[in-house]
């Protein structure tokens, strides 16, 4: 009678325990995914490149999660404010970063200090998206072609301006890898942002601009500004006539501008995943797809193993040319 009591016992504990081994993994994993609004931070302020690449994707990714994903334009800094915001954000999935070449690659020797770690602070997501810049004058400025622009110049030094989005951004660092190669001096004036800087451009404040095709190609259809060249390796189908800088007479410049989405460190890695999904889907579906295209931002994708890499790469190309440069922010 003992005998049969301990084996009854023992099968009651092994059924007991069965049972709690059972219900660890479904314990371990996170809660569903998203389950509310997620908030998208474009770390620069509305009308331009990344703001506009945002939106595309956003609005896609709201379909898909059936969750309102509201984006939320924090600019200033040359997009450390936004990006800092991020960083310091709960890792739980619900703020994700539009991180580009800014943030992520040359802010980290351009500024003295920045108030976030362009690595340690993230987990990266994906690979959405790249551009080019275009070299575009005021009609007003009598040159037709790069070199008429770099032969003014140097005709005139310091008379000609040259309008960026901020200090620090990829327009600022344009214009400064500009007068390094074409050997001319012209005076950075920095904007608060993309579309105040393209009504200085129209109205004159400023004379040139390096600016990514996605708000440029608008006003070089209407006429209202005259592009002289691209800045990526090969010409657009989006300006086909236009040369590369390359071509122009500058074969030392290339410059791309890139869109990644960041998450704070210390994301679930289920989070990380279900994101990257989404983000891959979205990019993928024939409209944001054609879209992308249209704004001159091909769609990319990858896994973050993959932005991890070209984030590393991005960050130490950039401190060679803004080296070279001579281009340095203290703050």
């Amino acid at each position: 009678m003992r005998q049969i009591s301990s084996v009854t016992l023992l099968a009651t504990w092994l059924a007991f325990a069965s049972a709690i081994l059972m219900a660890l993994p479904a314990a371990a994993e996170s809660p569903a995914y998203p389950t509310g609004p997620v908030h998208f931070v474009v770390p620069y302020t509305p009308g331009g490149a990344s703001d506009n690449v945002t939106r595309v994707i956003a609005q896609k990714l709201s379909e898909i999660w059936k969750v309102p994903v509201i984006v939320i334009n924090r600019g200033g800094a040359g997009g450390s404010i936004g990006t800092e915001s991020v960083a310091r954000a709960a890792p739980d999935g619900y703020t994700m970063l539009m991180a580009t070449v800014g943030t992520h690659g040359i802010n980290s020797s351009l500024y003295r200090t920045l108030p976030y770690d362009p690595v340690s602070d993230f987990e990266p997501v994906c690979l959405v998206a790249s551009t080019f810049a275009v070299l575009a004058v005021n009609p007003s400025v009598p040159a037709k072609s790069v070199a008429e622009l770099i032969a003014y110049a140097q005709a005139h030094p310091g008379e000609l301006n040259f309008g960026s989005s901020g200090v620090g951004t990829s327009h600022h660092l344009a214009g400064a890898m500009f007068n390094m190669l074409a050997h001319v001096n012209t005076t950075h004036i920095p904007f608060k942002g993309t579309a105040e800087m393209m009504v200085g451009l129209l109205a004159g404040q400023v004379q040139f601009t390096f600016d990514p095709a996605i708000s440029m190609i608008p006003f070089v259809k209407s006429g209202k500004v005259r592009a002289l060249a691209v800045t990526s390796p090969q010409r657009s189908s989006l300006l086909p006539d236009l040369p590369t800088m390359a071509e122009a007479g500058l074969p030392e410049y290339d410059l791309q501008s890139w869109y990644g989405v960041l998450v704070p460190a210390k994301t679930p890695p289920d989070i990380v995943a279900k994101i990257n999904d989404g983000l891959m889907r979205a990019i993928r579906s024939p409209d944001v797809a054609k879209r992308l295209d249209e704004l001159g931002a091909p769609a990319i994708g990858g896994t973050p193993a993959e932005l991890r890499a070209h984030i590393q790469r991005e960050i130490k190309k950039w401190a060679v040319v803004v080296k070279e440069s001579g281009a340095r922010i203290n703050n």
